[in-house]
């Protein structure tokens, strides 16, 4: 890591990390040790905060997670410049969103990416595209990398076939650090800006919010995690739990005991699942990385891959992360605000990606994507992996774009199912697609219900 230029404190960081792994420690959190957090303050009556969050735009800054590459959609490169929306690819539509704040409320609110090295070069020729956007302080900068360590004995990978592969980045729970190493820490409290919101670069409903702004501002919350109620669509998302005897604690599935794995799951039980949309008060982070020595003590995650994801013969290896939401455990006085649906819709997969670019989300004057008016409630859509999981598999199926499905509740597809323009689904729709060559929807069909193709 030195010889690679890395900063000291990035090297400490990871020695941390290393020597747990070592000791054979796996960075669980048992169910003996959490308790379920019973109630969170409601994001729905924070209007009278909205004054005060105008004051506060003035020091605000929005920073965007832009380190994921989307692999587990078949993508090389940065997963924010994908078409999402009417065209427009992730950072299109972010960048649209900070200029309209911009505009609106004559305030020059900075946008910062946390790169990683290999989203950095595509993203801001991106964004370059976007006039006036840039301005004094960068708009990116970057996540440390970390050796990949083999399985069987821990040492560094060697994979000459391709090097870059040999590291990965530490999770988003590096954000931390990298604003510290970057120098942008530094430089964002002498230009006086406070505070700092930073959500996903996958998350188009996570826009700058003047109510929760000033909420953060008028109460002196250090650190704030934006969490959602629970439902069985994000059973295996990190969850808010209370440390027994402690304070608040982010849980997620790496870190659960497979004897735990049904309690973990347990909606009614955990209730509020983390949306990774977070409010930081910068200078209550300077703090409390200076008191810790410029390093921040977050859980580990053990994350098991193979080196190479193309080739599921590689040798297996063990890369260490840590999650951003963990810090709710490292501020004193950090607090949890329960938000409503349309804050959080994020694409992982091509199912969240058809849905986003459906009828059932919109974009809006300010330039969020959230659900549409008269939805037929939550929106589920399952594609057969064995056929959509890539981006250009998707692409291939639905060529002339996503069907409506304003009024779908479920789409389901088993089988390789092409699909026709101005297809519409209503309720639950289950296509499953049983013979040997594709099956195709015709163009202008209406789905209800299941149906077997041929």
């Amino acid at each position: 890591m030195r010889a690679d230029g890395l900063p000291e404190a990035a090297v400490r960081s990871f020695e941390h990390a290393y020597r747990e792994l070592a000791r054979g420690g796996r960075g669980m959190l048992p169910e003996r040790d959490v308790e379920p957090v019973e109630w969170v303050e409601g994001a729905d009556d924070l209007g009278r905060c909205v004054p005060a969050g105008r004051e506060a735009l003035a020091r605000a800054v929005v920073v965007k997670l832009n380190g994921g590459l989307g692999t587990t959609m078949g993508m090389r490169r940065a997963k924010s410049l994908l078409p999402v929306k009417g065209g427009l690819s992730f950072l299109d539509v972010i960048a649209k969103q900070v200029l309209h704040l911009r505009r609106t409320h004559g305030c020059e609110v900075p946008l910062v990416l946390m790169d990683s090295f290999r989203t950095r070069d595509d993203s801001l020729a991106a964004l370059a595209a976007h006039e006036g956007l840039a301005g004094d302080l960068p708009l990116d900068f970057l996540q440390h990398k970390v050796p990949r360590v083999r399985a069987d004995d821990l040492a560094p990978v060697a994979w000459p076939a391709d090097p870059e592969l040999e590291w990965a980045p530490p999770g988003h729970g590096d954000l931390y650090l990298a604003l510290e190493t970057s120098g942008l820490l530094g430089r964002l409290l002498e230009r006086g800006f406070r505070y700092a919101f930073v959500s996903n670069a996958d998350n188009l409903g996570a826009a700058l919010d003047l109510g929760i702004l000033g909420w953060v501002a008028s109460e002196s919350v250090p650190f704030a995690m934006e969490v959602c109620e629970r439902t069985e669509a994000h059973k295996k998302g990190g969850h808010l739990a209370r440390r027994r005897g402690g304070g608040l604690v982010l849980r997620e599935i790496a870190q659960t005991p497979e004897a735990d794995l049904d309690a973990f799951q347990d909606v009614k039980r955990h209730r509020f699942f983390n949306t990774n949309n977070l409010w930081l008060d910068l200078e209550r982070l300077a703090q409390v990385l200076r008191e810790r020595g410029g390093i921040l003590p977050l859980p580990m995650i053990r994350n098991e891959k193979t080196v190479d994801p193309a080739d599921a013969g590689s040798p297996k290896v063990i890369q260490l992360e840590t999650a951003m939401g963990a810090a709710i455990e490292v501020f004193p006085g950090a607090r949890a605000l329960r938000v409503g649906g349309e804050r959080f819709a994020p694409v992982k997969t091509t199912s969240d990606l058809l849905a986003v670019r459906s009828d059932a989300y919109e974009l809006t004057a300010d330039w969020r994507v959230v659900p549409a008016p008269g939805r037929a409630g939550d929106l589920v859509v399952d594609l057969d992996p064995a056929y959509y999981k890539t981006v250009a598999q998707l692409d291939e199926r639905f060529p002339a774009g996503a069907p409506s499905l304003r009024r779908c509740r479920r789409l389901r597809v088993r089988g390789d199912v092409h699909f026709g323009a101005g297809v519409t689904c209503l309720g639950e729709v289950d296509l499953r697609c049983d013979v040997p060559s594709p099956c195709r929807v015709a163009p202008g069909a209406t789905l209800d219900g299941p149906t077997e193709l041929t």
